[in-house]
């Protein structure tokens, strides 16, 4: 079975996002987030959560980039049950029960999306704010195809 974890490659999403989350958690896209929105709520580091930030299921922050990985029987049980438990503290489920089966979906979604990619693929995700809702669509590079010359941010301490 394959989920995605958080990655930071540098830097900026220490910058861009209000909560960003840290290296190694799972995720999620976490679209749900943003299903009442309107163009007034997309401003600053908002409007960045938004566009490409993956959801953090541990921290609840976001991250630009997730990469593919294993996940076991145990800590799939375990992120599901995290999940379900933010709904209904963060999110106005009436209970565990009702919460549960909505993050085994969104889980799922994530699951399925991860199965048709290598390990260490990263993911990257955008959205965009139409009449009918959220639109989001996934790029990916593969481990062959991604160098961390592509992504990170190279200068110098003096």
């Amino acid at each position: 079975m394959k989920l995605a974890r958080t990655l930071q490659l540098d830097i900026s999403d220490e910058n861009v996002f209000e909560k960003p989350a840290p290296s190694g958690e799972w995720a999620i896209s976490g679209g749900f987030e943003f299903s009442n929105w309107t163009e007034a709520d997309l401003k600053g580091k908002a409007r960045q959560a938004f566009s490409n930030g993956w959801y953090s299921i541990e921290s609840g922050g976001r991250a630009s980039f997730v990469g593919v990985c294993n996940i076991t029987e145990p800590e799939l049980e375990q992120v599901r049950r995290t999940l379900a438990q933010t709904f209904v503290d963060h999110y106005g489920a009436p209970d565990i029960d009702a919460a549960y089966p909505v993050a085994c979906e969104e889980i799922d979604q994530m699951r399925n999306m991860c199965e048709d990619f290598e390990d260490n693929t990263l993911l990257m995700v955008s959205r965009t704010l139409t009449e009918l809702g959220v639109e989001e669509t996934y790029r990916s590079r593969g481990p062959q195809d991604a160098s961390l010359e592509a992504f990170a941010v190279h200068g110098s301490v003096d």
